[in-house]
C-alpha cells in the first residue's frame, strides 16, 4: 500500500507551509521527517489525513488521488493517525478510547476485541488501566493510548506526529521500540520526530524537511552518519 506525496502545496490564509514537496512512503517501510519547528512536518501529516485542505499537487494511496476524499473516509481507506500532543479524551477511560477509535467501523464485535487484544499485547499498561480516566495517565502512558487508538482503526499507514514530546529518556526508548514492533506487523508508518537521533536509528528513510520544502532524501542510515546532518539535527559534530 504505497503514499505518495506529488509537488503538494498547502496554506494557511495567505502563507504558504508546504511548498511543492514530494514524498513517497512504501509499503512496509517506516519513513521520518526531521526538521526544526515550522517546518512544515505536522501541516505534511495533517493534510494527508485530511485536516488540512491542499492548494495544489496529489495524495495518492494505491494508486487513488484522495486528495478531496474526506478526512473519516480516509481512515476507511486505511490511513490512521496518532496526533501531535496526543489528543485523548481526558474525561474518558481507556478503554473508551480505544473504542473511539474504531468508531467508523461497522460492529463486529469478534474484531473489537481481537484489535484491543492486540493493542493490549503491545501496551500492556494501557490493559493495567482500562477503567482509568485517559487524564490522570502519565504522559507516557498517553501516548501508548494515542498510538493504541490508531490501531484500533486497523491502519494499512499509520501517520505518527512527535510520539517523544515530553516523555522522559527511558520511555522514548520504549515508545520507538514499540514503533519497530508495530511496522513489523505489517503496518506502513511516516513518523515526524523532533528526536531526528532515534527517528533516524528505526526508520528505512528519511526526508529532512526545511520551511516547507524537501532538502534532503536519502536512507536513514546514511543521513545518521551525514556529518552536517549530524550537526544541524542531532546536536553532535562530524566525529561525536
Amino acid at each position: 500500500m504505497r503514499l505518495e506525496i506529488k509537488d503538494l502545496h498547502v496554506h494557511y490564509g495567505k502563507i504558504e507551509a508546504i511548498k511543492g514537496i514530494s514524498v513517497v512512503v512504501n509499503e512496509g517501510e517506516i519513513v521520518t521527517l526531521i526538521g526544526a519547528n515550522g517546518a512544515g512536518k505536522t501541516t505534511t501529516l495533517k493534510t494527508i489525513s485530511g485536516l488540512r485542505k491542499v492548494s495544489s499537487g496529489a495524495i495518492l494511496f494505491d494508486g487513488q488521488d484522495i486528495s478531496k476524499v474526506p478526512a473519516h473516509e480516509r481512515v476507511d481507506l486505511g490511513i490512521s493517525q496518532a496526533p501531535e500532543g496526543r489528543g485523548i479524551f481526558p474525561g474518558m477511560t481507556v478503554l473508551e478510547n480505544l473504542e473511539m477509535g474504531k468508531f467508523h467501523r461497522k460492529n463486529r464485535r469478534h474484531e473489537m476485541d481481537e484489535d484491543l487484544d492486540k493493542v493490549y499485547a503491545l501496551f500492556p499498561r494501557l490493559k493495567e488501566r482500562t477503567s482509568q480516566a485517559g487524564g490522570t495517565l502519565s504522559g507516557g502512558e498517553q501516548q501508548m493510548l494515542a498510538i493504541g487508538r490508531a490501531l484500533m482503526a486497523r491502519p494499512k499507514v499509520l501517520l505518527l506526529d512527535e510520539p517523544s514530546m515530553g516523555l522522559a529518556p527511558q520511555m522514548i526508548a520504549n515508545i520507538f521500540r514499540i514503533i519497530t514492533e508495530i511496522n513489523k506487523t505489517g503496518v506502513t508508518i511516516l513518523l515526524v520526530e523532533q528526536n531526528a537521533q532515534q527517528a533516524l536509528q528505526r526508520a528505512h528513510r528519511a526526508y529532512i524537511l526545511e520551511t516547507g520544502n524537501v532538502v534532503k532524501e536519502a536512507a536513514a542510515s546514511d543521513l545518521l552518519n551525514d556529518p552536517a546532518v549530524r550537526e544541524a539535527y542531532l546536536g553532535t559534530g562530524a566525529h561525536a
